[in-house]
């Protein structure tokens, strides 16, 4: 491609010309595609130092707006990983969907009915759950989610090569709060403070957090809100953790019953 011509070419003629005696120049072109996290792929933590994503499961849920109040007020940004019917119809808590939307939170897809059984399931059955969350959030907010997190984190199986075709990068976590297993909130909180701020190859951590029990929402939440200000961490979304801001979203198709 021309771009590649110029990225190989460029720094040779430069250094034959004495303009340059250095290692060869990176091309921008290169560059912008390595960087943007690529569909089908599995991403645990952040690209960058200095970032603290907040990442929840299983909602829309009675307690969303809550915690959609309790990120704004600290200034925090997050991801919402939705599902279409775990606990009830997506389509009954549209508002709490296109509060979080709407405050810059980032909206991503955890399939339509949470299966247990992702792994073991086929292209075709994986691609159903995906696109009725897709059609359900598009009627919603207008647009379709690029990001994805598996139930029970299962990335095995035909989950890549669906995710790929379908245009899903996948998320999983490299801080569990394990919410889900009963931990006390101190327990969680002191999982994220044995972590340290940041991996240890110094990039930022990706959460696993629920927002469907109160004491995540009302105590644990606040806590790593703190936590993370303690430790100058700046709250963004996972896209944002990852170097892609923009790329949260594309164009979907809508349309169809509004019911589960």
């Amino acid at each position: 491609t021309i771009e590649m011509y110029f990225s190989s070419f460029l720094p040779a003629f430069l250094a034959f010309s004495g303009i340059v005696t250095a290692s060869a120049i990176p091309s921008p072109f290169l560059e912008s595609r390595q960087s943007s996290p690529a569909a089908g792929v599995v991403y645990s933590k952040c690209s960058k130092p200095g970032v603290f994503a907040l990442a929840f499961d299983d909602g829309p849920g009675q307690y969303t707006e809550e915690l959609i109040k309790t990120l704004n007020a600290a200034g925090a940004k997050a991801t919402f990983f939705f599902t279409g019917t775990l606990y009830g119809c997506i389509y009954n808590r549209a508002a709490a969907v296109k509060a979080a939307y709407s405050s810059g939170h980032q909206v991503a897809s955890h399939t339509w009915t949470h299966p247990q059984t992702l792994d073991s399931m086929s292209v075709s059955q994986l691609t159903i759950e995906m696109r009725k969350l897709e059609t359900a959030l598009v009627n919603i907010i207008g647009v379709k989610p690029t990001y994805m997190r598996p139930p029970y984190l299962k990335t095995g199986g035909n989950v890549p090569t669906a995710m790929r075709n379908l245009g899903y990068r996948m998320i999983t976590d490299s801080v569990d709060s394990q919410d889900w297993n009963g931990l006390s909130v101190s327990a969680s909180e002191q999982k994220f403070r044995s972590a340290g701020p940041s991996t240890p190859d110094g990039k930022g951590h990706i959460s696993l957090l629920h927002e469907t029990y109160a004491n995540t929402v009302r105590d644990l939440v606040p806590r790593l809100i703190k936590w993370a200000k303690e430790n100058n961490l700046k709250m963004v979304t996972v896209a944002e953790c990852l170097g892609d801001a923009n790329g949260a979203y594309a164009k979907g198709n809508g349309g169809g019953a509004q019911t589960c």
